[in-house]
C-alpha cells in the first residue's frame, strides 16, 4: 500500500503579507487534510528552516507571501534542500516580484504596460522628480509604490507633484526601490493561469478609490467580483493570451495571477504574482470555482505539479 504524502505546508514567515498567508495556509492545509494528506504547518517566523530537512516532507507547499516567500528566496533554500515545491522557481519568482525587472521583460516583449521609471537610493539621493517625470513621458495621476511589495502594500496615487514630493519622501524612508507609473483608470482586470493555461477573467470593482489593502482582504469594503469580467469575447480571450504569453516570458510554474487595467480597448499589464492568495475572498479559487475547478482539487494540483529545478 502506497504511504501517505507528507506535505509541509509553509505559512506566515515575516514579510507585511504575514497575515494573508496565515489565511492561504490555513485554507490549503485544510483542503489537503480533507484528502488524507499528512499534513505539517510550518511557520518561518517561529520555527528555524534548518529544521525542514528533519521533517523529511515529500513535499513543500509555499502558502508564504511577500518578501522571502516569493522573491526567490525561500525558493532557492528549497532547491538547496532538494526537495520538491510548489509555485514558481528562484529566478521566475524574483523577477516577477522585482516590479522594475518584469516591466523591462514586458515592454521588450511588446505587452503592454503603463510608462514608468524606478528609483533606487543607491543611484539617486538627489532624484529631480519633476525631469524623471518629463523624460519618461508620465502623466498625473502617478502612482508611486515599492518595487517589491504585493497586496498593494505601499501603493499611493497621487493626483499633482506636491502629494507624489510627499508620499515619496513618506516611502523612500521605509523603501530602498520605488516605481513610478502612470495611473491608467479603466476596468481592473485579474486573469488566472494554471500551468500556464489561462483559465478565467475577473472584473473587480472597489468601493474604494482603487482596489488596494483594504478592497482586497476585507468583506466589509464589500468589493464587486464579476465573473467572467464583462468584456466583449474577442477581448476576453485576447486578455487570456497576453496573460499566457506574460507566464511564458517569466518562466513561471504553477498557478500565477495577471493584473490588468483595461482602458480605451487597450489591456496594460501591471505585474504578474507568483503566488497569489488561497483564502477565502482570493482570485484564483474563485476563478478556478466558476470554471468548475473546486478548491480541493486546485490544491491537489498544485501538489502533484511541485518539483525541483522549478
Amino acid at each position: 500500500m502506497k504511504k501517505t504524502k507528507k506535505i509541509l505546508v509553509i505559512l506566515g514567515g515575516n514579510s507585511k503579507e504575514r497575515n494573508i498567508s496565515l489565511d492561504t495556509g490555513r485554507s490549503c492545509i485544510s483542503a489537503l487534510k480533507k484528502m488524507g494528506y499528512n499534513t505539517i504547518k510550518f511557520d518561518p517566523k517561529k520555527t528555524s528552516l534548518n529544521n525542514i530537512k528533519k521533517m523529511n516532507p515529500d513535499v513543500i507547499f509555499n502558502a508564504l507571501h511577500g518578501k522571502d516567500g516569493e522573491d526567490g528566496n525561500m525558493q532557492s533554500f528549497f532547491e538547496y534542500l532538494g526537495i520538491p515545491y510548489t509555485h514558481s522557481g528562484v529566478l521566475s519568482s524574483m523577477i516577477s516580484m522585482n516590479k522594475y525587472l518584469s516591466k523591462k521583460l514586458f515592454e521588450k516583449n511588446k505587452i503592454k504596460t503603463p510608462k514608468y521609471f524606478y528609483f533606487s537610493k543607491k543611484d539617486n539621493f538627489n532624484i529631480d522628480l519633476r525631469k524623471k517625470i518629463k523624460k519618461n513621458n508620465l502623466s498625473f495621476p502617478i502612482v508611486v509604490k515599492p518595487n517589491n511589495e504585493g497586496s498593494s502594500i505601499g501603493v499611493k496615487i497621487c493626483k499633482n507633484f506636491k502629494s507624489l514630493t510627499y508620499e515619496f519622501k513618506k516611502l523612500s524612508k521605509v523603501y530602498e526601490n520605488l516605481l513610478f507609473e502612470t495611473y491608467i483608470p479603466g476596468q481592473e482586470i485579474q486573469v488566472a493561469l494554471i500551468g500556464g493555461k489561462s483559465i478565467g477573467a475577473i472584473e473587480l470593482r472597489p468601493k474604494r478609490r482603487f482596489y488596494d489593502y483594504q478592497a482586497k482582504y476585507k468583506k466589509s469594503a464589500k468589493t464587486m467580483h464579476l465573473v467572467p469580467a464583462p468584456i466583449n469575447k474577442k477581448k476576453y480571450n485576447e486578455v487570456l493570451k497576453i496573460s499566457e504569453k506574460a507566464y511564458k516570458i517569466l518562466k513561471c510554474k504553477g498557478i500565477a495571477r495577471c493584473d490588468f487595467r483595461f482602458f480605451k480597448n487597450t489591456f496594460y499589464l501591471l505585474e504578474l504574482n507568483t503566488q497569489p492568495g488561497m483564502t477565502s475572498l482570493s482570485l484564483v479559487p474563485e476563478i478556478a470555482k466558476y470554471y468548475k475547478i473546486p478548491f480541493v482539487k486546485l490544491v491537489k494540483w498544485m501538489v502533484n505539479d511541485s518539483s525541483i529545478n522549478r
